[in-house]
């Protein structure tokens, strides 16, 4: 034989070593492109080939398939005797590729899985692909996300082929997916934004301490520096309003308040409820309620729209705000001390006492009920339970009285009106009867002058006439 001709065994050695190199690449392709760890790539394969072998050989055989990291050489043998892959046969290939595709299904879900919970909490950017009942679905690049409804900002819109961002709020392994749940509405989401648009957040330079948000409409953040050459608000809000600017035009308009954070929980709630300007604040621990006092031109400002301002403030605070003027608030202060004058054993200190406590009126009494009377005023317990007997009492009084006087000025403004109507109608009647009068002191003052009324010389024409007119009937006859 020539010697430029390789020998059968040399051509299907170099065969095998191509073969074995295509199998190394379509490994390392796999492992790139499926995020999957090579072994386990080698681990399946494996399996599928020895699938294959026992669907050739039958279940019984003692059949073993290694394949080398290195060289990609595949050896397999059954029972302790070599066998070649390429000799299983069509049925038994088809059979390995089945084996194949299911574990490197697997083994990419749970990559994706492992992969996707890690970064919850985390915001990714995703590309719009169809709605499916409600649900936004984004390309995520190896995998799809879902936006529920529930998690979308009320009146959006998105189109096909659109970039939007969301927070990663959950990841579920089911049976043939992996479901992958974004939000553009928990509150964290605004948490993230301004990790990445306002620097000193991210390096947790400034602190955000707490965040309550109603998505599409309004959110409150309070926040606090570390360092006090930093001023939290400020940097926040950025040169011109451009930091926070961003956040806003990725909410689609949302409004953003950047509340600065006080330890001091009365300073915090009058920060949180600008831009109204807040008077006075008497907190209640034992209620857990805060009642503010506003001016009565800022009344409507410090509630908002709806109840949203005091809403998110209340949320914002961990405190239960309650808004009253200062009329209110001087009226239900009154009306307590008169009551609880009248007890025997209660005088102007204990009072004090009752207003340093945050109680303002007699339904703050009854609500705060004995045991913190007891535990806080010291007062025993019988005195207690009078105190909170006659207050509730004295409420229903007071409220009684005021019922019955505001439907006693209801009863005479609804009199005022009726007199109003009865005098506009006698003065109507009035001015009918002067002009009346005024008509007929006209007629005689024309008469007395030797004017000749209007009707008088109607009917002097009308004779005059009638007149004329017989004359000529008996000229005419005597012709």
């Amino acid at each position: 034989m020539d010697a430029g001709i390789p020998c059968n065994d040399e051509t299907e050695q170099g065969v095998n070593v191509m073969i074995n190199q295509d199998l190394l690449k379509v490994v390392e392709h796999i492992s790139r492109e499926k995020n999957i760890d090579k072994q386990m790539v080698f681990e399946d394969l494996e399996m599928a080939m020895l699938s294959a072998a026992r669907k050739a050989y039958g279940a019984a055989n003692d059949v073993v398939v290694r394949i080398d990291r290195t060289t990609g050489e595949i050896n397999a043998t059954r029972d302790d005797e070599p066998i070649s892959m390429k000799e299983l046969g069509r049925i038994a290939a088809q059979t390995a590729k089945q084996v194949m595709i299911q574990k490197f299904r697997e083994a990419e879900r749970d990559s994706l899985f492992e992969e996707f919970s890690e970064r919850v909490g985390q915001i990714i950017t995703g590309t719009v692909a169809r709605y499916e009942g409600g649900a936004l679905v984004l390309h995520l690049g190896r995998t799809e996300g879902f936006l529920p409804r529930s998690e979308q900002i009320p009146g959006e819109t998105h189109h096909p082929g659109e970039r939007v961002r969301g927070m990663i709020l959950d990841v579920r392994e089911q049976p043939h997916e992996v479901r992958i749940v974004l939000t553009r509405t928990h509150p964290d989401y605004i948490r993230r934004l301004f990790d990445l648009e306002v620097p000193e957040v991210g390096e947790r330079i400034i602190e955000i301490k707490a965040l309550a948000r109603e998505a599409g409409y309004r959110t409150k953040v309070a926040v606090a520096s570390i360092d006090s050459k930093v001023d939290a608000v400020g940097a926040c809000v950025g040169v011109r309003g451009s930091r926070i600017r961003n956040i806003v035009d990725e909410l689609n308009g949302e409004k953003i308040d950047i509340v600065r954070w006080n330890e001091s929980s009365q300073v915090l709630i009058a920060n949180a409820l600008k831009p109204a300007e807040v008077q006075e604040t008497a907190l209640c621990f034992e209620m857990g309620r805060a009642s503010v006092v506003v001016a009565e031109d800022q009344l409507s400002l410090a509630i908002g729209k709806r109840g949203q301002n005091v809403r998110l403030a209340a949320r914002l605070t961990g405190w239960d705000i309650d808004i009253v003027t200062p009329g209110d608030y001087d009226k239900g202060i009154d009306q307590m001390s008169t009551a609880l004058r009248e007890i025997e054993g209660v005088d102007d200190i204990l009072i004090e006492k009752f207003l340093a406590m945050g109680i303002i009126n007699l339904a703050d009494i009854e609500e705060v009920g004995v045991e913190p009377l007891v535990s806080e005023l010291e007062l025993e317990e019988e005195l207690a339970k009078v105190v909170v007997e006659s207050a509730k009492k004295a409420a229903e009084r007071f409220a009684a009285e005021d019922q019955a006087a505001k439907e006693l000025a209801a009863a005479e403004e609804a009199e005022r009106a009726l007199s109003g109507e009865t005098a506009s109608e006698s003065a109507d009647e009035s001015v009918a009867a002067i002009d009346s009068q005024a008509a007929a002191v006209d007629s005689a003052d024309s008469l007395a002058a030797g004017e000749v009324p209007t009707s008088s010389v109607a009917v002097e024409e009308k004779s005059e006439s009638e007149a004329s007119a017989d004359e000529e009937s008996v000229a005419e006859r005597t012709e």
